[in-house]
Parts: structure tokens; C-alpha cells; sequence
């Protein structure tokens, strides 16, 4: 049953125009600004943090750190599309009960994460999302932070609106994640913050490692052995002293896919994107892109705040169509439904197989992915796991009206197939963007790019 048109939604449309050109700066990256928010607010003293992505998704977290006893103030803009803030944090164990319900939004990153935090504190919280949170499953959390001592009380599948009643006597574990999830590791991690002894997470394949970067960077003793399967074996000694210790926020590499997918689809288009995060953890699409035969270079690298960092440049290219190795999803989950788009336009098959964690992210991404290309023109074949994409080495037809199901990343990836699809392409919804890229289409239409309002 499809649902009833919300009369407040900004209908939007690309459409082919000109070449983009110019240059731009992505909003901070997401992992990284759900986890300063919530490390400054388990350290002792102030943290500040530059860059930090505004999005919706960030802000619930730092709702969710002040409601359980962390200050936390924005103090102004630092830099494009993104803020600089201070956290006045409570210490490791410091947490209060939160006196109302926590509304993460469209939040699952913060939702699974403040969760962890919560299984090692004695109080309970209520948690709740939004209509695509709330159908998200919690259970691959729930179940570790089970065995550290914490109850979980909720709908089915463990799904919220959901009660987490942290234990006063957490117990540390030994967690062999069964599917590579960074948030269930980094879920696992935190509850081991407030847990004495070592808390142990062993992954099939290495995931991003932001939260063992971070908890380095704050004070935390965090060892990593790569396993003969090339696996990891991640031990968080517990209890730490956090110290206060400012961040640095880079572009989001999740962000920086659109508008540089953009520019290889559209004709005579190059651009540059700005202080773009280069986690090798995070640029499983920037990889996959290259081998389909993108003009894709790197100027300017440097670190900052213990990430890699650089200057994107991106120009128009011919791409075909690749396999893409499983192995790879972790490093490029996100991305996947940007480079669907991309392989529309490619010459040959696309194959991407292993990818069946799409059916649980903010929507079911394998599914509105496939119906919104075919409705486009786009010859596929979809799998439980995966897609094929026929492209036939020229952007499709185009011309549909997408329904994003309140998903951010089918919104945009839908923009940009219109700006090179020859009828262009309309997406239900702007304001979901917000989510993760607020200013999204300000930024295209700077790079010369059409997108424009729909009437009503």
C-alpha cells in the first residue's frame, strides 16, 4: 500500500543543462559527527569540534547527548556545511536517565550507538524514530548489548519504539559480529567504555574504524590484530580517563559521491570538491568508479583529525560497467545506490552481488533502486543480494517521478541521474536530503547543475 502524499513534501526535478563546473565543499562527514558528539560527551572537560555536519541525523544525537546530562552548544559556522560546537562532557559512567523519550528521527546511526551507550548505565531510556526508523531492525544491537547485562523491552524484531534498561553491572564480551556492521561493532565498543576488563569485537571484515580512531584520540587503550582471513579482532580496554580533545571534522565521502558522480555523467563537466575524508575504509566507491574508468585525482593530501584527507578532482568519463567484489561492501555501503546511477550510464553490466544489507537500510535501497531505474529505462536484474545493470553506454530515457520513501540517498542519487537522463528525472521529496546533505541542491545548482522546484 502506497502512502498517502504528504501535502508539505518539496517536490524537485533535474533535468540536463550545462556543464558543471567549480569548486565545492561537502558537509562534514556523518560517521564521524555522530561519534564527536557523543566522545566529547563521555570525556572530562570541553570538547570542540569544527566542521561538524548539521544534518538531521546529527542534530537527534545531540539531542539524545544533552538529554542524558552533556552540554552541548553550537557556537557558530566553521566551515561549509557544517558548524563549530562545544561539548561539555560528564566522564566515562557520568551519564543521567534522560526524564523524556529519546526521538533519534531518521537516526540509525545515532539510535544504535546511543544504545550501546546506554547498556552500561543504570537507568533505562526510550527510544523511538520516525516512520523509517521504526521499521529498521535493532535486533543485531539488542542481542550483543544483551549479553553485557542490558534489557530490552519493544515491538517485535526489536524494533522501536524501544526500551533499553542499562545494568549496573555490565559484563565485558567476546562478540564475533555474524555480518560486517560498523554500527553493531562501534555499538559494542561503547557499552565496554563503562564495563570493566577488556571488551572484545571480532569482525569477518574489516569495517569503517572511526569509533577505534576516536576512542584513541580521546585517551582509550583500543588494540587491533588483523586475523589470517583478513578479519579484525578489536580489544577496547574498559573504564578509560577520557580527556577532552577537539575534532576535526572532513567532508563526508557519502556526500562527496553525488555531486562527483554528477560531473562524471554530465558532458564537459569537472569539478573540484573540497577536504574530502579519505578513510581507505570509506573509498570502496571512489575504487569502483576508477576501474569503471573515471577521471578521478587526488590534490592536497594531508590528515586532520586523524583521518586522510584531500582535494577531489572530477571530469566527465566514459565509464563500463564492472564486477563488483563483495568483499568490498563495507567499505562502500552507502554508496551503492549513487553507483547504481552511475552504472546506468555505463557501457555493459554492472554486476554488484553481496549487498544485501540494502534491504535494511533507510529503506529497502535493492528495491527502489531497481523500480526507480526501470522506470527510467534502465535494463536490470535484481537478486536478494544485488543488482545487474544493463547500461548501454549513454545516460537512459529518464523522465520518472521517484517515490524516496523518506531515504536521503535515493533522493540524490535520482537527482543526479536526471541531470544526465535525456528526460530528466523528478523525485517526490527534497526535504529528506536534509537527513545527511542539508544544501544539497544549493550546492548543485552553484556547480551550474539544473534542479528546480515542481509545481504542486
Amino acid at each position: 500500500m502506497t502512502a498517502a502524499p504528504d501535502p508539505h513534501s518539496r517536490p524537485y526535478r533535474a533535468r540536463p543543462g550545462q556543464a558543471l563546473s567549480g569548486h565545492a565543499a561537502v558537509p562534514g562527514d556523518k560517521s564521524i559527527s555522530h561519534r564527536a558528539l557523543i566522545f566529547g560527551a563521555l570525556s572530562v572537560g570541553e570538547t570542540r569540534v569544527t566542521g561538524l555536519l548539521e544534518g538531521e541525523d546529527v542534530l537527534r544525537t545531540a539531542a539524545a547527548m544533552r538529554a542524558m546530562g552533556a552540554e552541548v552548544e553550537r557556537l557558530g559556522p566553521s566551515t561549509a556545511g557544517g558548524g563549530e560546537w562545544r561539548v561539555w562532557g560528564v566522564g566515562i559512567g557520568g551519564l543521567s536517565e534522560p526524564a523524556d523519550v529519546l526521538d533519534m528521527g531518521n537516526a540509525g546511526t545515532g539510535a544504535r550507538l546511543v544504545m550501546g551507550l546506554v547498556a552500561s548505565h543504570d537507568f533505562t531510556a526510550v527510544f523511538t524514530g520516525d516512520a523509517s526508523l521504526r521499521r529498521r531492525p535493532m535486533g543485531r544491537v539488542t542481542e550483543p548489548l544483551s549479553r553485557i547485562g542490558a534489557v530490552f523491552t519493544g515491538r517485535r524484531g526489536g524494533r522501536l519504539p524501544l526500551a533499553v534498561t542499562g545494568t549496573a553491572h555490565p559484563l565485558p564480551i567476546e562478540y564475533e559480529l555474524p555480518v560486517a556492521s560498523a554500527q553493531v561493532k562501534s555499538a559494542v565498543l561503547l557499552a565496554g567504555l563503562n564495563t570493566p576488563g577488556i571488551t572484545t569485537v571480532i569482525e569477518p571484515e574489516p569495517t569503517r574504524d572511526h569509533t577505534e580512531n576516536l576512542l584513541r584520540h580521546f585517551g582509550a587503550s583500543v588494540a587491533v590484530e588483523t586475523t589470517k582471513t583478513g578479519g579484525r579482532i578489536i580489544r577496547l580496554t574498559g573504564q578509560p580517563e577520557f580527556r577532552a580533545a577537539a575534532i576535526d571534522v572532513p567532508g563526508d565521502p557519502s556526500s562527496a559521491a553525488f555531486p562527483l558522480v554528477a560531473a562524471l555523467l554530465v558532458p564537459g563537466s569537472e569539478i573540484t570538491i573540497a577536504n574530502v575524508g579519505l578513510n581507505p575504509l570509506r573509498t570502496g566507491l571512489f575504487m569502483t568508479l576508477q576501474e569503471m574508468g573515471a577521471d578521478i585525482t587526488y590534490t592536497n593530501r594531508r590528515e586532520a583529525g586523524g583521518e586522510p584527507v584531500a582535494d577531489i578532482v572530477a571530469r566527465h568519463s566514459a565509464l563500463k560497467g564492472v564486477t563488483v567484489p563483495p568483499e568490498r561492501a563495507p567499505s562502500m555501503i552507502d554508496e551503492y545506490p549513487i553507483l547504481f546511477a552511475a552504472a546506468a550510464c555505463a557501457a555493459g553490466d554492472t554486476v554488484v552481488r553481496g549487498a544485501k544489507e540494502l534491504r535494511v537500510k533507510e529503506s529497502d535501497r535493492l528495491m527502489l533502486m531497481a523500480r526507480g531505474l526501470k522506470a527510467c529505462g534502465v535494463d536490470l536484474d535484481e537478486f536478494e543480494d544485488g543488482l545487474v545493470i544493463r547500461g548501454r553506454g549513454r545516460p537512459p530515457q529518464g523522465g520518472a517521478a521517484i517515490a524516496t520513501e523518506l531515504d536521503h540517498r535515493i533522493a540524490m542519487s535520482f537527482l543526479v541521474l536526471g541531470m544526465a537522463a535525456r528526460d530528466g528525472a523528478a523525485i517526490d521529496d527534497a526535504r529528506v536530503m536534509d537527513t545527511s546533505f542539508p544544501g544539497f541542491i544549493a550546492l548543485m545548482q552553484g556547480l551550474g547543475g539544473n534542479l528546480a522546484a515542481e509545481n504542486r
